[in-house]
Formats: C-alpha cells, sequence, structure tokens
C-alpha cells in the first residue's frame, strides 16, 4: 500500500505535467506565451497539491494498516497461547485417565483373584460341611427344601381352614337368614298328590264289560287313547300305563265316565274319549292360567302357557311338577328381591324351569335343554333361557336369577315329604355314593350316612397329608356334583387320623 501510493501521486504529476505542456504548446501555437506559462505553473501548484493530498492519504492509510496489523498479531498471539494452554490441559487429563485406566485394571486383578480366594474356601467349607453332616450339597439341598415345604404345608393348612371356617360362618349367615325369610312368606302343602294311574273296580262283571267281546272294547280304548290298559294284573283294579300324563289322564277320565254310565262299546268309547280330551284340555288351559296368575306374571305366550298347565299331570318322585314350580316361583321372587336381583326374571325361569318335562316323551333331550329351547323359541328374555339351561349344571350359572332357581330347585325338592323315594333307589343312591368316595387312590373306608346328606371318607394318614385332605375333600364332591342327580346338598367329610401304639411287656 505505501508503495502504491507514491505510484499514482507520479502518475498524477506526469499527467498534470503533460497536461501542462499541452496547454502550453496550445498556447504557443496560439501565440499566447504567458498564458502558457500560467497554465503551466497553474498544473505544476495543482500536480504538488494532489501529490501533496496522496501523501497524507497514503500515511493514514498506512498507519490505519499497521493498527490492524498489530491488532490481528495480538489476537493470533491470544490465541495461540489459548491453544497452547488447552493442549496442556487436554495432556494433562490424558496422563491422568491413564493413570486411572492402569489403576482400575490392577484393581480389576486384584478383586478377581479375591472371587478365587473366595471359591476356594467356600468349596472347602462345602466340602467340610458335607464330610461333617455326612450329607452332600444336594442331600443338603433337598433336605431343606423338604424342610420348607412341610412347614409352609402347615402353615396353608391353618390358613386355609381359618378362611374357610370364617367364610362358611359369614356365607351360612347370611343365606340361611335370606332363605328362612323366604320360607317364612312361603306357605304350602308339604306333599303334593300324586296322579292317579290306577281305577277300583266296582265288581268284576265290570272288567268283562271293559274288555269287551274278544276284547273289542279294551283294545278300541288302547287304539283311541294310546295308552296300555291292564285289567288282570292287579285284581279289582284297572292300571293305566303310558309315558304321556295327558293320554294317561284322558284315558282316565274316559274309563271313568265309560263305568259310570255302564254302556261299554267301541262307540261309546269313541264319544268319552273325545269328551274326556275337551275337559282335559280346559283343565291345562286353565291350571297354567291359574299358575301364571298366582305368581303374577304377564305376557307369558299362550304356547308356553298350555305347556305349564301340562305339568299338572306330571310328577317328580311324587312330586306334582306344576306345584313345584309355582312354589319355587314364589320364593325365587323372594329372595330376588332380597339380594337386588331382577324379581321378574327370577320369578319368570323359576315357574318354567321343568317345561320341558311336558313335552320329554316327544323330544329326545334333557328337560333342561328342552325348556330353554322351547323359551327361546317363544321370544322369551335371554335372562330367562339361561337360567332354565343352568338349573341343573349343564351349563354354568353365569347370572344372579340363575344361581336362586338353582337353589329353590333343591330347595323345594329337598324338604321332607316332598318327594317319595323308593327303598331300592335309596340304597343304590347310598352305594353309589360310598363307589365314588373309595374311587380316589388313599381311600381307607368310606360311608354314607344320614339318609345320603353326607359322606365321610377315612384316609390312609401315610399317602394322604392334611393339605392334600382339603383338596381329596374338593374333588369328590365335585365328582359328586358331575356323576350324581340328588336333592339338596351332600356334605363331603374327609378323617385324616394318625394313632400312635406300642405296648409295655
Amino acid at each position: 500500500m505505501e508503495i502504491a501510493i507514491p505510484i499514482i501521486a507520479a502518475v498524477v504529476g506526469i499527467a498534470a505535467g503533460a497536461g501542462g505542456i499541452f496547454a502550453y504548446n496550445k498556447s504557443k501555437e496560439n501565440g499566447g506565451k504567458d498564458r502558457a506559462e500560467d497554465l503551466v505553473r497553474k498544473a505544476k501548484r495543482e500536480a504538488s497539491d494532489i501529490v501533496l493530498n496522496a501523501k497524507k492519504e497514503a500515511a493514514k492509510i498506512t498507519e490505519k494498516s499497521q493498527a490492524e496489523e498489530a491488532d490481528r498479531r495480538k489476537e493470533w498471539k491470544r490465541t495461540e497461547n489459548r491453544l497452547s494452554e488447552r493442549e496442556i490441559s487436554l495432556d494433562s487429563k490424558l496422563d491422568q485417565l491413564e493413570k486411572k485406566s492402569d489403576r482400575l485394571i490392577k484393581e480389576e486383578k486384584e478383586i478377581e483373584e479375591l472371587k478365587n480366594e473366595i471359591r476356594e474356601i467356600r468349596t472347602k467349607q462345602h466340602e467340610k460341611l458335607e464330610k461333617i453332616a455326612g450329607l452332600s450339597k444336594q442331600d443338603a439341598r433337598d433336605k431343606l427344601m423338604k424342610m420348607t415345604e412341610n412347614d409352609i404345608k402347615q402353615d396353608l393348612v391353618g390358613l386355609i381352614a381359618k378362611e374357610q371356617k370364617e367364610i362358611k360362618h359369614d356365607i351360612d349367615e347370611t343365606a340361611q337368614a335370606m332363605l328362612l325369610t323366604a320360607m317364612e312368606r312361603m306357605s304350602s302343602e308339604v306333599t303334593a298328590d300324586r296322579t292317579i294311574t290306577a281305577l277300583k273296580l266296582p265288581d268284576d262283571d265290570m272288567k268283562g264289560r271293559i274288555i269287551g267281546k274278544e276284547g273289542r272294547n279294551i283294545q278300541a280304548l288302547q287304539r283311541v287313547t294310546g295308552v296300555d290298559i291292564m285289567v288282570d294284573d292287579t285284581p279289582g283294579m284297572v292300571v293305566l300305563s303310558s309315558f304321556d300324563p295327558i293320554r294317561r289322564q284322558v284315558a282316565r277320565y274316559a274309563l271313568e265316565r265309560l263305568m259310570k254310565d255302564g254302556r261299554i262299546n267301541p262307540a261309546s268309547i269313541e264319544d268319552a274319549v273325545a269328551k274326556a280330551e275337551k275337559e282335559i284340555e280346559k283343565e291345562v288351559v286353565r291350571a297354567g292360567e291359574d299358575a301364571v296368575r298366582e305368581v303374577g306374571i304377564v305376557g307369558i305366550p299362550r304356547e308356553l302357557v298350555h305347556l305349564l298347565g301340562e305339568l299338572k299331570f306330571r310328577t317328580s318322585y311324587g312330586q306334582n311338577v306344576l306345584l313345584h314350580s309355582v312354589e319355587m316361583a314364589h320364593v325365587a321372587g323372594m329372595i330376588a328381591e332380597e339380594i337386588g336381583a331382577d324379581k321378574r326374571i327370577a320369578k319368570t325361569a323359576a315357574l318354567m324351569h321343568d317345561m320341558g318335562k311336558a313335552v320329554t316323551h316327544k323330544i329326545e333331550g334333557k328337560h333342561a335343554d328342552i325348556g330353554a329351547e322351547l323359551a327361546k323359541k317363544y321370544g322369551m328374555p335371554d335372562e330367562v333361557v339361561h337360567a332354565i339351561a343352568a338349573h341343573h349344571d349343564d351349563i354354568e350359572a353365569t347370572t344372579p336369577e340363575a344361581i336362586i332357581v338353582k337353589i329353590v330347585d333343591a330347595m323345594s325338592a329337598a324338604r321332607p315329604g316332598a318327594r317319595n323315594i323308593s327303598a331300592e333307589n335309596f340304597a343304590e343312591r347310598m352305594k353309589d355314593l360310598e363307589n365314588i368316595a373309595t374311587s380316589f387312590p388313599g381311600i381307607d373306608k368310606a360311608y354314607a350316612i344320614s339318609a345320603g346328606r353326607e359322606i365321610r371318607v377315612i384316609v390312609e394318614p401315610k399317602q394322604i397329608d392334611d393339605l392334600s385332605a382339603l383338596k381329596l375333600a374338593r374333588d369328590i364332591a365335585n365328582k359328586i356334583e358331575a356323576t350324581m342327580s340328588y336333592p339338596g346338598v351332600i356334605k363331603v367329610n374327609v378323617i385324616r387320623e394318625t394313632r400312635a401304639v406300642e405296648y409295655a411287656k
């Protein structure tokens, strides 16, 4: 920059001189010498001023450049110092890291050596313990696990027994109070009437007229009614046999009418049977409507009401099915009201739960499944259908109303005098109970007591421990529920007794 400024000034001076010479020559040519000299002097002065100004400007620029250069040199120096300091710091940290790494490697080696020493000490201790105890490590572990398991079993047995006792106490109190309240409010006959299937003959002459010449009358009566009529099996009695209770009742009404009239022939038989069918039909409809009205349910289709009426002539173990259903509906409504369930659903399902029994002789299957299908077919609510299907545990009851129907069904069937069971059936049920109990391993003896309401099982104490006895009782109860049909509840009592006997000689 310092060289460029003088060059510029020289160029300017040369230019000014050339201009003056040009002006001089021009003036000379024009004949004005003085004028030319003035122009030259003027040009020199201007050139001198320009050069002077250029030098001053160059000096200023030079000073400024030198100052900037000095500032840059200082900044570079500072940057260089900072980099030098950082380099020194990094070198120091790197040295520290290397020292730390060496120390960690050394400590890791020491720790590994300590671990090896501890393993050796532990191995020696195990060997000494095994030698002292006379047991291997695996045997000692197994023994400890067995001791711990026995201790835990004892604690579990005590805890389970305590919880079961408390839960059973609370449940029993609540259930008893609720059932007693419902039973107190419901009063019905203890034993229902049986459907009559045998008629007493007034005399032996009537037997001959019923049979007719060459058996025409009895054949016509059996053909029209679809009922088997036996007059020779029981002296002085006529026995009617049929799986259809309605047909059996029609035959009974028609035969009573014929014996009362005295005139028995194929024509009068057909007339008497036709009148008996009309009478039975009216009685079925009236019985169904009376049952629905008594329970207080509306909106049941007429077809289902008719099936309910047919249950009047159906019995189960001597218990009239329609009266049983009506009784159940009343009790179910009371229990549903106590626990906050749907009263209408509970009463409807209880009333219709055995509806399938009216057609079991016509449709193959269980009466619970048939009843549920009929209820679904005629548009009954799903809750009612489910309760009907589940009242004999064919499917799991998942609604409060279904559980209520199960409870009141067992209660109505199990109360004293509700059902008549033959001695043969009773003995067979007792034997089945005992056989179910003895089918499990570890059983010594089993006794069915309390008229089949309890089964006492005596187990081998060496094969069955206390915890297994609890599980065994539950398994026996589950098998009884799955394989037997019975009213009420059967108590399973598992007894485990250990006796120590020794003789002093």
